[in-house]
């Protein structure tokens, strides 16, 4: 008995089928992955950043967009959905304004299924990105969000806020948040 072969799909060929799909779907190497859903805290985490970045960024040559946002990274061609993406002046894949190519701060939310992925593989092709400056990781399970910062020579360097009196200053964009107003509404006895 042999295996079937897997289909591969070229990344034009993933965007038309991505654009007309009824959920999301993330695409490397050829293959796509579903996206899975999100907990409570997790959603609570993402709508709290993107309301204090839309507070903060009111008025400002920046822009901030949900997940529902699609980042292509041009070295890997992969597709990919962050948590949160803040920009300058965007950068479009083409006419249909659903394909970020220039994202300046990056944020994941951290989930038990995509914790590795998201510090490994896809911190690696994120770093590919010229424009990105900062890779923001935000646990769900403590008040703890680790921040990796683009130096000038292309070494990254992590800084950590630990506590809910502590806050997070975002240099890319020259915001600095409370993680209290983070992790507002978040109960970290729950499980």
């Amino acid at each position: 008995m042999s295996a079937i072969p897997k289909t591969k799909l070229t990344p034009e060929e993933y965007l038309e089928t991505e654009r007309k799909a009824e959920y999301k779907s993330e695409y490397f190497g050829g293959e796509i992955y579903a996206m899975s859903g999100a907990n409570r805290k997790h959603c609570l985490i993402s709508v709290n950043l993107n309301g204090l970045f839309w507070q903060y960024l009111k008025g400002k040559n920046f822009e901030a967009y949900s997940s529902k946002m699609r980042m292509f990274i041009p070295k890997t061609k992969s597709y990919i959905y962050p948590d949160v993406v803040v920009c300058g002046e965007p950068k479009f894949q083409d006419k249909v304004f659903d394909t970020l190519l220039n994202p300046t701060l990056l944020i994941e939310v951290l989930s038990e299924s995509t914790e590795s992925y998201d510090r490994g593989k896809k911190f690696q092709q994120y770093r590919s990105i010229e424009s990105l400056q900062e890779y923001v990781l935000v646990s769900q399970d403590e008040a703890r969000i680790e921040k990796y910062l683009k130096q000038g020579d292309g070494f990254w360097v992590l800084s950590e806020a630990v506590g809910l009196d502590s806050e997070i200053e975002f240099a890319s964009i020259e915001c600095r948040i409370a993680l209290a107003e983070v992790y507002d509404k978040i109960n970290f006895s729950d499980e």
